[in-house]
């Protein structure tokens, strides 16, 4: 009996080398997407620590228009500043939000041109109103005049996907918050390339309360390192059960 089972055991042996060889390749990439995802999630927390850093920092002078160029979305998006200027409420514009955006129903925010000393014009987003609040006569109280300080964190553009719709212009309605768009359908002199959202507005008798900014950023790296981390021990179970069998003696 032992003598016809080596042969058998011998040529069984041989039998796994190729599927070996194709199971130590896909474990190899499964666990290094694995490792792949735990180097993205410790560098997204990395991420929205800073983010909320520089949220919560306290509000420090925005710098003036000859900085502005060297400003860039790496080094200063959520940076929390101030500036001071007048707003030009009858050049509003405005960013359809549909009701899962995270402020709770659909609407608009509210952005207005905010003129400084200087002549140059930042746009800023003054809050969120719900759609039945985007004429301006529904919320005459908030339409501020004289000088103001802002106090809020830069954004730049929003990206575009495929399935964002085309902005219009002649009803000042954007998709996307979009600062260099608006100033140029608006005919703004001396645009800031990025917008300032403004804090949270303590006054309850104001419409528009500002606070509008929704940090997005999705963090699914540990549920896909576990994943990934899954089928390579899955691939593992299934190829032992795959040998075992190939190599169990035959009766």
């Amino acid at each position: 009996m032992k003598s016809a089972a080596a042969p058998r055991r011998g040529a069984g042996l041989s039998s796994l080398a190729v599927p070996a060889v194709f199971a130590l390749l896909a474990l190899a990439l499964l666990v290094s997407l694995g490792v792949w995802q735990l180097h993205r999630l410790t560098w997204k927390e990395g991420l929205l620590a800073q983010i909320d850093q520089r949220l919560n920092a306290p509000a420090t002078p925005l710098p003036p228009r000859a900085q502005w160029q060297s400003l860039s979305q790496e080094n200063d998006e959520y940076r929390h500043v101030s500036v001071t200027g007048r707003f030009e409420h009858d050049s509003e514009v405005y960013v359809f939000r549909t009701a899962g955006s995270g402020l709770g129903e659909a609407g608009f925010l509210v952005l207005t041109p905010l003129r400084l000393d200087d002549g140059s014009r930042i746009l800023v987003n003054r809050g969120f109103v719900p759609e039945r609040l985007r004429d301006p006569a529904t919320r005459a109280a908030g339409q501020t005049s004289g000088d103001v300080t802002v106090a809020g964190a830069l954004r730049w553009p929003e990206e575009r996907n495929l399935f964002t719709p085309a902005d219009e212009p002649a009803r000042r309605v954007w998709y996307t918050r979009d600062p260099v768009s608006m100033a140029r359908a608006l005919n703004l002199a001396d645009p800031a390339p990025f917008s300032i959202d403004a804090d949270a507005s303590v006054d309850e008798g104001q419409p528009l309360h500002g606070g509008a900014t929704v940090v997005s950023l999705r963090n699914d790296h540990l549920s896909y390192a576990v994943t990934w981390f899954g089928l390579a021990a899955t691939l593992v179970g299934v190829f032992g059960v795959f040998a075992w069998r190939r190599l169990k003696p035959q009766n």
